[in-house]
């Protein structure tokens, strides 16, 4: 899967434009999406107007047409209000919508992409089951053919959970088991199933411990039958790579998201410093202070350069597999510790419903399970550095190594 880029011009007029709709608009109904649990109308119609629904979606389908060295600088941008805004587009433009843009048939394309990037549709990715979250192979909902022949269509079977945007969705995209799991082989195919389809009961939204004005609920499906063009991809074998593909895809963003969050967490954090007082001194005169707040900075610098250094090599091919993993790793790991810093430079206040810092501490915690949890990550990292290191050796002896194991070498050359 490719991705092309637009102008630097262009873009630069689009991240303005959403810093500006972040910054003057969101920022300062924070409060209100929190303790109302929703997004606000007239946000939402602002969203769609500037095509957030559909940054990632390419402008021929009616996107912006966004790469992903792109969509890390705007996730930047997102990241420095209430998660909640992000995710009521998110999927359209990460885990559901680019399994669609990479993978799905032509008539897939034209039925949906436009309606997504237009926010007239929202698509949610249905993989988390009980037992199933990081773990796709433990899945137990099931896809059947209805029918003997190859063209037939399929009869889904399952429980989803946790399903971000359920209650608000339009279509979909839902992982269901077709075979037993074999080595080279997890049998587990994607349909797209729109949501008013016979079968489909989305369970009254669950309450979290952040990001309120995010809504996700479990999901049934129950005899729910669709037909063969609902396979994505139009074959079996295509879904689950698609999936994996876009998984790691929105790790990246989710890791640029999580610098977002953090850039707020410290200017936040800095402000209080330069600000408020204690015993008659200035807080951010106090050295353990600013050794938070150093501590702070370094992460933010690191997740920032982390997150453009791998959507870089995510666009270019060179790394679409351990980059990604690895910088939502630190970066939603490094999240978490500045956001915790930041209560505690805050003191007492910064317990407080009232303060960003109290919520940015409990929005964040999410962005270390969903879509893979930290210890996924670290699985895919060391596994996959182990399986590089195993084929290069197979390969043949490095010649550094072949030097030092010389039995004439000397100790100078061989070093």
């Amino acid at each position: 899967m490719t991705e092309t880029q637009v102008s630097g011009e262009y873009f630069e007029v689009i991240r303005r434009r959403v810093r500006t709709y972040i910054r003057s608009e969101v920022v300062p109904r924070e409060i209100e999406i929190m303790n109302e649990g929703r997004i606000p109308d007239d946000l939402r119609s602002a969203a769609a107007e500037m095509g957030l629904f559909g940054y990632a979606i390419p402008v021929e389908w009616g996107g912006l047409g966004l790469d992903l060295t792109q969509d890390v600088e705007l996730a930047m941008e997102l990241g420095y209000t209430t998660l909640s805004l992000r995710s009521m587009f998110g999927t359209n433009n990460g885990i559901a919508g680019q399994v669609l843009v990479g993978f799905g048939t032509d008539e897939q394309k034209q039925i949906w992409l436009e309606r997504m990037a237009a926010g007239e549709v929202v698509a949610a990715f249905a993989l988390t089951e009980r037992g199933a979250g990081s773990y796709p192979a433990g899945l137990r909902t099931w896809a059947c053919r209805d029918g003997g022949a190859d063209d037939a269509g399929w009869v889904i079977d399952g429980e989803k959970q946790l399903i971000t945007n359920a209650p608000d969705v339009g279509l979909f995209i839902v992982f269901a088991r077709i075979a037993d799991a074999e080595p080279r082989d997890p049998g587990i195919a994607l349909f797209l199933v729109p949501a008013d389809t016979p079968g489909v009961t989305v369970r009254p939204k669950g309450t979290k411990t952040g990001r309120e004005g995010a809504w996700s609920a479990d999901v049934t499906f129950d005899d729910v039958r669709v037909p063969a063009s609902a396979l994505v991809g139009g074959e079996v074998t295509a879904g689950y790579r698609a999936a994996m593909i876009s998984l790691a895809r929105g790790r990246v963003h989710i890791a640029a998201l999580a610098v977002g969050t953090a850039q707020r967490a410290l200017d936040e954090s800095v402000a209080y410093a330069a600000q408020s007082t204690q015993g008659g001194r200035r807080t951010g005169d106090f050295q353990l202070v600013q050794a938070m707040l150093a501590d702070q900075q370094a992460g933010v610098l690191a997740g920032r350069a982390m997150v453009r250094e791998t959507a870089r090599a995510y666009v270019s091919g060179e790394d679409r597999r351990i980059a990604p993993s690895a910088a939502k790793l630190f970066c939603t790991e490094m999240v978490g510790k500045v956001a915790d810093l930041a209560v505690r430079i805050h003191a007492d206040a910064g317990y407080m419903r009232e303060l960003p810092v109290e919520r940015i501490y409990r929005d964040v915690r999410l962005l270390r399970l969903y879509e893979g949890t930290s210890e996924i990550q670290r699985l895919i990292v060391g596994g996959g550095l182990v399986r590089q290191a195993v084929s290069a050796d197979r390969a043949g002896p490095h010649p550094r190594r072949a030097r030092l194991r010389h039995p004439e070498a000397s100790r100078e050359g061989a070093l």
